[in-house]
């Protein structure tokens, strides 16, 4: 694992927000701020490495619903927050140079839909009765081919459809430098180490839980 790239955080968290409708991030204290205002997440600040700036947010912050995500280990994260912080489930920044050519055939009984509108592209892949059953979106933005919200539902998993959906939405790449990237959850980096990619850095996220009713 070779040492973060700061300028890959940066056009992931870019490519994200296109993906979602959010607003481009904007740079805050050493790392990058993305406003949110969901519901369920008001903000959240990026960084590319641990510092004083994440360390101050860190103790500044008092409401929940606001997350700080690091490119670094939990241990990381950790020797920056004061106690009303919790981490979360590890992620991880993963990124692919060879990503194989051509599309993955759907299983017999699916089917699959590709949209690409401007820089963002959404796979679906329904079954006969017009049931999602696995779907996914990739951005392509400032170097970067982003792969976000890869989801194959209960009902239809160990088919086939990830590895579907993933070759689907490769084959809307269009500039062979733009580099592919994601991030993974522990369940989801087993397939995509399957598939050729490597981990770049851990991915650490820490919120402030909501108080209790």
């Amino acid at each position: 694992m070779s040492e973060v790239d700061p300028a890959l955080v940066q056009a992931w968290v870019g490519a994200r927000s296109i993906g979602r409708g959010l607003p481009l991030p904007v740079p805050d204290r050493g790392g990058l701020r993305v406003d949110t205002a969901m519901p369920q997440e008001h903000r959240r600040y990026v960084f590319a490495c641990p510092g004083e700036g994440l360390r101050e947010l860190a103790q500044s912050i008092r409401e929940p619903r606001v997350a700080l995500k690091l490119a670094g280990t939990r241990e990381e994260m950790a020797s920056l927050l004061p106690a009303r912080w919790e981490i979360a489930e590890p992620g991880f920044l993963m990124t692919c140079e060879r990503p194989h050519a051509g599309a993955a055939a759907c299983p017999d009984g699916y089917r699959l839909e590709l949209r690409t509108m401007q820089a963002t592209t959404q796979a679906r892949i329904l079954t006969a009765h017009g049931e999602l059953a696995a779907s996914g979106y990739a951005v392509e933005y400032t170097g970067v081919f982003a792969y976000d919200r890869i989801v194959t539902e209960p009902a239809h998993r160990r088919r086939g459809l990830g590895r579907a959906v993933m070759a689907a939405l490769g084959s809307a790449r269009r500039s062979a430098a733009s580099r592919p990237v994601l991030v993974a959850t522990p369940e989801g980096r087993t397939l995509y180490a399957s598939l050729g990619w490597t981990l770049h850095s851990p991915w650490t996220t820490a919120l402030i839980p909501d108080p209790m009713p």
